[in-house]
């Protein structure tokens, strides 16, 4: 495998009512300062997963960069809380495009390489919105679930071919753009409630009492990258903390 890593920014400007985390270039620096030091050669590049063009050209840099992708994993994600009565449609095209055709145009760009070297994985990180819906959530619900659709497909496309294609499906997880949703929910909803005060009762839900952690999804994926996780394939894993959401 190369010894490679890729960090990507740039996204289509925030539509009303989506939630989104964009890293700001000097959060993107200092994750590339990080991972160079424990030797690896990075590459750091503009990404719209909403564009062909963009997916391609940052496709092509990778390939200049690092010459080869053997591991691809899809994290770009954004949320947007709106019912099905009221809910605008370029939103709606948003949610589908970033969720799952994002990971259709990476996956359709980089599997050939994998299959013509015989090796490669796929990790894509859906959510449990996937499996149960909650008002609200319909967009973000339908694109996740239409991921892990996807998944399965290229996971039984890919099998052949030494290529394993799964997906991540995690409950909340204490990321930036969980804090954004839940402040922008607040103000939506004018609750005189404080961010803990929000939390309380998604806590209340969860045994274990707690927030999934990054580093948690990360040592997964690293996992579902490694020789050993070849068995494991076509998979959804869910990451709860006991919760059934």
């Amino acid at each position: 495998m190369a010894l490679g890593s890729l960090l990507a920014s740039g996204v289509p400007d925030v539509l009303v009512n989506q939630d989104a985390h964009l890293p700001a270039d000097d959060d993107l620096e200092a994750t590339r300062g990080e991972i160079e030091a424990l030797g690896v050669r990075v590459f750091a590049g503009p990404l719209d997963v909403c564009s062909a063009g963009s997916v391609d050209a940052f496709y092509s840099d990778v390939l200049a960069a690092l010459q080869r992708i053997d591991i691809l994993v899809n994290g770009a994600g954004t949320w947007a809380r709106r019912e099905i009565v009221d809910h605008p449609d370029e939103l709606w095209d948003r949610m589908i495009d970033t969720n799952l055709n994002g990971p259709y145009r990476t996956i359709k760009r980089c599997m050939p390489g994998m299959i013509e070297r015989g090796w490669g994985r796929i990790v894509t990180i859906t959510s449990t919105s996937a499996i149960v819906g909650a008002v609200g959530a319909a967009a973000y619900s339908a694109a996740k679930a239409g991921a892990q659709a996807l998944t399965r497909c290229v996971a039984l496309e890919g099998a052949a071919h030494g290529i394993t294609c799964n997906t991540i499906s995690p409950t909340w997880v204490d990321t930036p753009l969980a804090l954004r949703s839940v402040e922008n929910q607040i103000a939506e909803q004018a609750l005189d409630l404080s961010v803990k005060g929000f939390r309380a009762p998604i806590l209340e839900s969860i045994p274990q009492g707690r927030l999934i952690k990054p580093e948690e999804i990360a040592a997964l994926v690293a996992f579902l990258c490694r020789d050993e996780a070849q068995g494991l394939t076509m998979e959804d894993v869910r990451v709860t903390a006991g919760a059934l959401n």
